[in-house]
């Protein structure tokens, strides 16, 4: 969630006169943060989960299931709940943050980019206890149930990462309002679908306006037997001229065989699962952040949630690439676009072909400000040059600032990077003065740099430490599902730390991993490039975590290895990966075993394992940390489905699918209906067993897991 200050907003032509003010001011935030913290120690490792949930209406008389837009409504019931407040729940941006009660925290409900979505946090960060891991699973179901408590009969809060058929043409969200507003200006979607905070709007509004014209997303349309062939998207309305950007879609911005979208919302209204993790000092933070980097591409292959799309079957299976194209700010300039001129030595019909020159921008700029990581940032010496990007734009003024206040050039550069971008949202009354007891002018920054990871300095009153931020996987259908997923990620960091685990790739690497992991049912058709060897060349410390657990020092490491980068790392499969070559070979679902001619990779779940044998765990809460490991190991395998291919085989087998990639009225329903009962089964603690006859193939999504109470 960003900053949701008040205050006037600028719309873009005066936004833009004040960027360079925001960008200075924030670079002075920056260093008087660095200053402050960069000798900050915490004793412990600290770290939470962020959950978002799709608001939908559904009954069993109403033929549509529905996007709910009364977040507000929502929110304000759990704000007003004086019960839910006097325990440490709240919703920070209406009220106070209470006192909490001892070990009797609440979680925290907090407001999301669209007004059918809610955000849900634990109401205090969770420690490194193993047995307080096991608290999460709990923790996410009573979040749910709280948010059920405060919603009307026929609403439900469920983890779809996006709503199917939001975009579709009629009705979909309850109450309904008119497209083609003039704050999102889409064909497809209302103004009244984003939060009313002015922040939100403004925000949909100068990207489209600094861009020039609307953002265009669009998705390979998944092309089954009865799908028509070259297909054009049978929504888009080519004769509407309300807007000078509706000529976008006669220039050129719908091809054929692509799902088109023209709005924010169809990328940040997608729900995802998102992990934070608080660093005993910077340099660990550092080293999180880079050793984390390239596992977000398995994670989000992992994870996969995403097949549907404005009510067509899509041929990827994540989000990741639809949220970047949604707030894709840059311009054509930026973007390099190719344009023809007519070249007088040439006829009439022959054009020369270049790129836009930078007449008023001043770089070209590879990604969206919504892409996976472009850079490292650990002092760590097994960093190598090579695995840099050798082309990354950064902004020097910037970085010559942060080296002369003290800054070291690794994270010098990082910065300078992420400010090559403009500010979206200024505030008039945050301009009158600077303010270096404030974050602001550094978070409008920060915050609107949405990379896979995110570094996260200390807050201006230093009370947290440096935390990094792991982004990239997609929400789960089940509390069960998400908790494995965030337990996981709890255990690999420790694993990291512990064993001094070496996972550099190229960045380049892990560009194209990213993009490998929007392959249909990636996590098992396709490879991804991972490093061969883990583990240093010297012996690895002793297993511990941080704070009593960490390992002491530990900066002396081997020299940097000289030998080709390219020979350090090879394709893997998921499996590989997450199980280890031996588990992989012997487990193929297609029986297609490795050759045998590449070394055995270990495993990540095999790693965690050895860890966890390294440490002191109780028998109870070993078990059920070995269940979610299961949980991962059987989705690697293909053993269980990701909910992508859950998904698509629900869609394939409804009696109303015509093998035409139309998701329709109907089939939206009874998906949306199927999680609604995973949901309320998972809820009553009962178990899914039995629910086979109401959900086909859960036993493919869930295995025997939680099948009783």
């Amino acid at each position: 969630m960003g900053l949701l200050a008040l205050g006037t907003a600028l719309d873009w032509p005066e936004a833009q006169k004040q960027a360079h003010l925001v960008r200075a001011w924030g670079i002075k935030q920056l260093l008087e943060i660095w200053n402050k913290a960069k000798g900050k120690e915490r004793d412990a490792l600290l770290w939470g989960d962020e959950v978002e949930y799709l608001v939908v209406t559904y009954s069993d008389d109403d033929p549509k299931a529905l996007l709910s837009l009364r977040q507000a409504d929502i929110l304000t019931a759990l704000a007003n709940d004086t019960a839910l407040s006097g325990k440490g729940g709240c919703v920070p941006e209406l009220q106070d943050a209470p006192n909490s009660k001892p070990n009797v925290t609440l979680p925290v409900f907090h407001p999301e980019f669209g007004r059918f979505m809610l955000e849900a946090t634990p109401g205090k960060p969770w420690g490194i206890d193993f047995k307080e891991l096991l608290n999460v699973e709990p923790d996410m179901k009573l979040r749910r149930c709280i948010a059920k408590d405060h919603m009307l009969p026929n609403e439900y809060p469920i983890t779809l990462t996006t709503f199917p058929r939001i975009g579709s043409p009629g009705v979909f969200t309850d109450p309904y309002y008119p497209v083609s507003g003039s704050k999102l200006r889409s064909q497809f979607v209302p103004d009244e679908i984003a939060n009313p905070h002015i922040r939100f709007p403004t925000l949909a509004a100068n990207i489209r306006s600094r861009r020039g014209r609307k953002v265009q997303v669009n998705v390979p349309v998944f092309r089954d037997e009865n799908t028509p062939w070259p297909w054009k998207d049978p929504t888009v309305n080519y004769d509407l001229h309300q807007w000078p950007e509706d000529d976008d879609v006669r220039n050129g911005a719908a091809p054929d065989s692509f799902i088109h979208m023209d709005a924010m919302a169809f990328g940040m209204g997608s729900c995802c699962l998102q992990i934070t993790f608080q660093a005993k000092n910077i340099t660990e933070g550092r080293q999180m952040y880079d050793q984390l980097s390239p596992l977000g591409p398995i994670l989000l292959a992992l994870t996969a949630a995403t097949p549907i799309y404005k009510g067509f079957l899509a041929d990827t299976d994540v989000r990741w690439n639809q949220i970047s194209k949604a707030v894709d700010d840059r311009t054509r300039e930026e973007l390099g676009e190719e344009v023809g001129l007519s070249h007088p030595a040439l006829n009439s019909l022959c054009l020369l072909t270049i790129h836009q020159p930078l007449n008023n921008s001043r770089w070209r700029i590879p990604k969206s400000r919504y892409a996976s990581n472009s850079t490292y940032i650990s002092t760590d010496p097994r960093l190598r040059p090579e695995y840099l990007d050798p082309e990354l734009v950064i902004d020097e003024a910037i970085k010559q600032e942060l080296l002369d206040g003290g800054m070291d050039d690794r994270l010098a550069t990082h910065f300078a990077h992420l400010f090559i971008r403009d500010p979206i949202v200024i505030f008039d009354e945050d301009l009158h003065e600077l303010d270096l007891n404030k974050t602001d002018h550094f978070e409008n920054i920060q915050s609107t740099n949405w990379q896979h990871m995110r570094f996260k300095p200390p807050p201006a009153e230093n009370s947290i430490g440096w935390r990094v931020e792991f982004r990239p996987m997609e929400i789960q259908v089940t509390d069960f599902e998400n908790a494995a997923f965030a337990v996981f990620m709890v255990l690999i960091t420790r694993v990291v730390l512990s064993f001094d685990l070496n996972f550099y790739i190229p960045i380049q690497r892990v560009d194209e991993n990213m993009e490998t992991a929007h392959a249909r049912d990636a996590v098992l058709e396709e490879k991804f490039w991972f490093r061969r060897n883990l583990f240093p060349v010297r012996p690895p410390r002793s297993a511990h975590g941080s704070g009593s657990n960490t390992p002491n020092g530990g900066v002396s490491r081997p020299a940097t290895p000289a030998g080709p980068v390219e020979d350090e790392y090879r394709l893997m499969t998921v499996n590989e990966i997450i199980n280890g070559t031996a588990y992989a070979r012997g487990g193929e679902v297609d029986g297609d075993a490795d050759d045998g001619e590449e070394e055995d990779f270990p495993g990540l779940i095999p790693l965690v394992e050895s860890y966890l044998d390294s440490v002191n765990v109780d028998v109870v809460t070993r078990c059920e940390l070995a269940t979610y490991l299961d949980l991962i190991r059987k989705r690697a395998s293909g053993e269980l489905w990701t909910a992508a291919k859950w998904i698509r085989h629900f869609v394939a087998n409804h009696p109303a699918y015509h093998k035409d990639s139309v998701v329709s009225e109907d089939i939206n329903k009874d998906l949306v209906g199927a999680v609604i009962k995973i949901g309320e089964r998972e809820q009553k603690g009962s178990g899914f067993q039995g629910l086979e006859r109401d959900v086909p193939a859960l036993k493919r999504l869930l295995g025997v897991f939680r099948r009783c109470s």
